[in-house]
């Protein structure tokens, strides 16, 4: 993947591997909730194997699945952001391996260094303009009369 959103792409080298000091290899079935929109923030996932959908609440509607994941990408970016709370939804659609972190963790450490910091600072912002211009277009090709009409 291309993408300015995934870690090999985002972040410089040295902050890859600054930010690799604090993965620990974790796990998810098929179907396993990640994490639920509105609860905390506490940690986060670079996917590294698998795929995880994520989804948002429609009152009176099923989940609406806004994007899906793959090899390489950040799967949370609330953690970054006070409250602290999930914006979103998150559900192993396939068997998925990635590496989690602590956020609280994270967050001392882009303290500690502010070209790191920043670094992480950026790669979450695109993220998060990314997940939400992928919200807005899905949300109207579900609900809206004419679809999404893109504005790019």
């Amino acid at each position: 993947m291309t993408s300015v959103t995934t870690m090999n792409t985002a972040l410089e080298p040295v902050h890859r591997e600054r930010l690799m000091t604090l993965a620990r290899e974790v796990a998810f079935e098929p179907g396993a909730r990640v994490f639920e929109e509105g609860r905390r923030a506490d940690r986060f996932w670079i996917v590294r194997t698998g795929t995880v959908a994520l989804d948002l609440h429609v009152p009176g509607r099923r989940s609406a699945v806004i994007e899906t994941l793959g090899h390489g990408e950040l799967l949370g970016w609330s953690w970054h952001y006070p409250p602290h709370l999930w914006h979103l939804g998150a559900e192993a659609v396939s068997p998925v391996r990635a590496w989690e972190f602590d956020a609280e963790q994270v967050r001392a450490m882009c303290a500690e260094d502010p070209g790191f910091g920043r670094a992480v600072a950026v790669w979450v912002g695109r993220v998060v303009a990314r997940r939400l211009h992928a919200s807005r277009v899905r949300l109207l090709d579900l609900y809206a009369p004419y679809g999404s009409g893109s504005l790019l």
